[in-house]
Order: C-alpha cells, then sequence, then structure tokens
C-alpha cells in the first residue's frame, strides 16, 4: 500500500515515515501543498495524510484543489489544530477523517485501514474474496482456516489484490503499491512476490491474464 505524506515538520514526518514503513506501508513523503498536489496527480495512493499548516499552500487550500480536479483518494487531515471550525471544515471539504496532534501511530494506522476499507467496498476489518480472507491489522491471510504469515511486501501486493477481487492489476500498478520514491525497483519483483504468495496459498489463488496482468477471483 501507498501513503502520500504531506507534512512540512521533519521531525514528525521522520517518526511518521518510519512507523508506516515499519507497518508496511510504501511512503512518498512532501513538505508542501504544492508538490502534494504535483505528486497525487502523477501517481495514484491508496490513502494521504495531509496537514493542514503547510507552505506553498495551506492544507485547507491543498484538499480543494485536489478533491475538484476529481481525486478521490482517502485522505486524513493530521494537525493540532482542534478548533471545533477546522474540523468542519476540514470534513466538509472532502477529508474522509480528522486526526489530532499528537496521536497514537497505532489509532493513526487504523484510520487509515477505515477509510481504504471503506474506499474499496468493504465495510468489515477483514478482506475477503469468499475463499480467501486477510486480516490488515496482523497481516494474516486465512484459507480453509489456517492462518498464513506474509512478509511486508507479500502483504502489501495481496492487500492490493484483495481491495479489487476480479480486477486485473498490471505489473505498474502493483509496483506502485509496494515501492515508494527513494526505493528501487527490484528486477521481476512483482513475478518473485507472486511466485511467494503462490507457495503459501496455492498456485491457483492469483490468476495470470496473459500479456496484461494478474487477478484474483472475485468467487461467490
Amino acid at each position: 500500500m501507498r501513503v502520500l505524506l504531506v507534512e512540512d515538520d521533519r521531525m514528525i514526518g521522520e517518526a511518521i515515515e518510519s512507523a508506516l514503513k515499519d507497518a508496511a506501508y510504501a511512503v512518498d513523503w512532501v513538505r508542501d501543498g504544492v508538490t502534494a498536489l504535483t505528486a497525487a496527480e502523477s501517481q495514484p495512493y491508496d490513502v494521504v495524510l495531509l496537514d493542514l499548516g503547510l507552505p506553498k499552500m495551506d492544507g485547507f487550500e491543498t484538499l480543494r484543489s485536489m478533491r475538484s480536479k476529481g481525486n478521490s483518494v482517502p485522505l486524513l487531515v493530521i494537525t493540532a489544530r482542534d478548533a471545533l471550525e477546522d474540523r468542519l471544515r476540514g470534513l466538509d471539504g472532502g477529508a474522509d477523517d480528522y486526526v489530532l496532534k499528537p496521536f497514537e501511530m497505532a489509532e493513526l494506522l487504523a484510520r487509515m485501514r477505515a477509510v481504504i476499507r471503506r474506499k474499496g467496498g468493504a465495510a468489515g476489518p477483514v478482506l475477503s474474496n469468499g475463499v480467501l480472507s486477510l486480516d490488515p491489522v496482523t497481516r494474516e491471510a486465512d484459507l480453509g482456516g489456517k492462518a498464513i504469515r506474509l512478509s511486508s511486501r507479500e502483504f502489501s501486493l495481496l492487500f492490493a489484490f484483495m481491495l479489487r477481487p476480479g480486477a486485473i492489476l498490471s505489473r505498474s500498478e502493483l509496483e506502485g503499491r509496494i515501492y515508494g520514491w527513494n526505493e528501487e525497483v527490484e528486477s521481476n519483483a512483482v513475478e518473485y512476490l507472486i511466485h511467494a504468495l503462490r507457495k503459501k496459498l496455492g498456485s491457483t489463488v492469483i490468476k495470470n491474464v496473459r500479456g496484461v496482468g494478474w487477478m484474483i477471483s472475485k468467487e461467490r
């Protein structure tokens, strides 16, 4: 899963970036609103974390511009501004959630998972295609009642499939989910991870659509 972090405070940004990477997210960190808009237009994200007190363009204007251009990415405002007027302005402006600083990372991660699930059309905490289940909290898959541990990147890749069962995802879409800007894309990384997942989940779980990409079937 790929996150756009928009935070101008270096200490806070470094702490959030580190925690997100530990939680298996690929993170692109920018420090002003103008750069955030450019990033959001050039790369699809699973979620955006947006501070309000930003240079060049404040968070409210960044949010307004992003939504006016039709970008519906799940977005959480993260800020120290606790006035009711600011909270209402953020939520009415298109934010999916509003998280006050200081916050516990465990709570932020839970709120992120919730807005990502809602965007994907899943109300419950566990993603399922009817046969295979994936728990974003434990990062475990469940197949036939057997819990299966996954590496960080195996989880990120499977999460992308499980958010959209039945959809074909290309190599570039999958690479975008598991690599941030500063990470080198390893040769055949997607094929390697799919091979690893098939070894753990079975050879038929992830299907190859020749010349297009891969998918997980939407079972009934």
